[in-house]
């Protein structure tokens, strides 16, 4: 089965080192799947929380479905994601570590239900960026050269 990709965060793999990834499943509402079929949904400045043992999506933006009439829920509500207890363990001692954070890379349906990767990651250095613009920058022109060849 294939999975139909919604949206995904590219900055997400500029800003940040992306350590380990895991599925989840997102506790949604009628109307928020509707819109997410129509790929009405924004993942920038989105990220996890976790509270009470609990994992929870912050600032993803959902826009309202045209046809919810008085079924449409808030755009940026936060969103309850659902994990397994032994994985929610694992990821709160890990964002416990200074720098970690949880961020959303790519939104999906799976079958018919609505699935998000979440990474486990850590913030880049505006010098760790320089460099990997740098490295890009030279294998580039290395490919021209032998292309030219």
């Amino acid at each position: 089965m294939e999975d139909k990709i919604i949206v995904t965060n590219r900055q997400a793999h500029r800003d940040y080192v992306i350590l380990e990834t895991v599925e989840a499943g997102i506790e949604l509402k009628g109307s928020e799947v509707k819109s997410l079929r129509e790929a009405r949904a924004n993942l920038k400045d989105s990220f996890g929380h976790i509270e009470n043992k609990e994992v929870f999506l912050y600032n993803l933006h959902i826009s309202p479905y045209d046809k919810g009439s008085y079924f449409n829920v808030e755009p940026t509500r936060i969103r309850r994601l659902l994990l397994h207890k032994n994985q929610i363990r694992h990821l709160s001692a890990a964002v416990a570590q200074k720098g970690q954070t949880l961020i959303p890379l790519k939104l999906y349906f799976k079958g018919s239900f609505a699935k998000i990767e979440l990474a486990l990651a850590k913030g880049k250095k505006l010098y760790d960026k320089r460099r990997q613009i740098k490295k890009r920058e030279e294998e580039l022109e290395i490919r021209r050269a032998l292309r030219k060849k």
